[in-house]
């Protein structure tokens, strides 16, 4: 893939960016309806695909939180159209590389060396590019290195970048601009950590600590002394990604094995810790040698409060969804009854929530769950469609936490899915009493 020389980073360079790619989509729409006046049956793939890819290519040079929605976006297969989704998944670990020179760069300003400096050898071309970062190899004292170094200006221009990103989501996600702007604020507060290497390295160590435990999940160690604002230096683990694991035909066992693995650590995490490794996407996972799970970033970590926590497991963990009472109880906690609801409004929105609940509790309700089950999806996907074209469903409903918390969940019920694993669900049950903290001090 062909090297990316410079990353516009002023605003107003990065917004005439933005506006050459709606002059490109405003053109697509132009072909478009110009093919219809000829054939009045010709359908929306070609410009759905053409415009997946005028605003991917965007994103890509522009890297950062403009590429990272796009990434987030791609995870949501029952919102966008395939095109986009597939063209979008791309950001994942294939996004086109920063050049050698912005990486000496980078190195110069955050440690004051080159990297020939630092290491005993360093690989200038890239191993995995994706949407805040990218990866080179590097070896020091005979050790195997990964390095992970962000791009330049991405932390500086998350605010402004969602803010040029908002025409786009407004016609793609169809939301109430409410609602669009609770979206983008959750999301805003996660880049801005995730752009926090110096954060990212700090819970690196805590949660690979803590979970090191786990069955079958394995993590590199941390080199602080060799980190900085900018970059973060790791053990290197020799594996595959999803995809290139899946062309390779593993064995059921070996699909259950990782599948569980991954279960295992989502839910340790959301009930051990009430804080949780947010970015589910395929990218962030390698699967060894030796058939285990490798997790190799921790940047995006969602704390979930007590006043989110109990309410939302107890709807799928206990016996709370067949209990109306309760059930209502829970939901006016979470926000997704609201007080000036009238009484057809809240029957509307109970009945709603109660089934597509109903279908995500269903891996809790059963000590073992197989995600191969392409009905399960298919049922899920279809209701979330149907209730996304809902006129009801136009305006903010519920807290914030779920925009990732839901996100989290349900990017591991599509991993899961694609490895068609079986898994046991009751290793790791919610706790509905009172949260314990992570740590003493408040750190996460």
């Amino acid at each position: 893939m062909k090297e990316q020389q410079n990353i516009p980073t002023s605003k107003a360079s990065r917004s005439a960016r933005f506006v050459k790619t709606g002059i490109n989509i405003g053109g697509n729409y132009i072909k478009y309806y110009s093919k219809r006046l000829f054939n009045p049956e010709f359908g929306k793939d070609e410009l759905n695909q053409d415009n997946a890819t005028d605003i991917y290519d965007s994103l890509s040079e522009l890297k950062g939180s403009a590429l990272k929605v796009a990434q987030m976006l791609s995870m949501d297969k029952n919102i966008l159209p395939k095109a986009y989704t597939d063209t979008f998944a791309q950001s994942q670990y294939n996004a086109p590389p920063l050049s050698g020179p912005l990486i000496v760069r980078t190195f110069k300003r955050y440690l004051e060396k080159t990297p020939e400096q630092v290491f005993d050898k360093f690989n200038l071309k890239s191993t995995n590019a994706a949407s805040i970062g990218q990866v080179h190899h590097a070896f020091l004292d005979g050790k195997k290195l990964a390095v992970k170094i962000q791009y330049p200006g991405v932390g500086d221009s998350i605010s402004s970048d969602l803010k040029l990103i908002k025409p786009f989501a407004f016609r793609l996600l169809g939301m109430s601009e409410k609602e669009l702007n609770i979206y983008l604020r959750e999301v805003e507060e996660r880049l801005l950590e995730e752009t926090d290497y110096e954060l990212e390295l700090k819970r690196s160590v805590e949660f690979s600590d803590a979970c090191k435990n786990l069955n079958n999940v394995v993590f590199p160690g941390y080199y602080p002394e060799l980190s900085g604002k900018r970059i973060i230096t790791m053990d290197w683990i020799d594996g595959l990604h999803l995809k290139e694991f899946l062309k390779t035909d593993p064995p059921q066992d070996l699909r259950n094995q990782i599948g569980q693995a991954l279960w295992d650590f989502y839910n340790f995490q959301q009930h051990e810790l009430r804080a949780v490794h947010a970015d589910p996407h395929p990218g962030n996972f390698l699967i060894t040698p030796a058939g285990k799970l490798g997790v190799i970033d921790f940047g995006c970590i969602k704390v979930m409060p007590d006043d989110f926590y109990e309410p939302f497991f107890s709807l799928i963990s206990s016996d709370t969804l067949t209990d109306k009472a309760k059930t209502l109880d829970a939901f006016r906690k979470l926000e997704m009854i609201l007080p000036n609801d009238s009484p057809a409004q809240i029957e509307f929105y109970y009945k709603a929530y109660r089934e597509v609940i109903g279908l995500f509790a269903k891996p809790y309700m059963n000590n073992v769950f197989d995600f191969s089950q392409s009905e399960y999806f298919d049922h899920l996907y279809s209701y979330g469609e149907k209730i996304s074209k809902m006129p009801e469903f136009k305006t903010a409903r519920g807290v914030k936490h779920f925009i990732y918390v839901n996100r989290t969940n349900f990017g591991l019920y599509n991993i899961l899915h694609e490895l068609n694993a079986t898994v046991r669900t009751d290793t790791y049950k919610p706790h509905l009493e009172l949260a314990k903290t992570f740590a003493a001090d408040n750190s996460l």
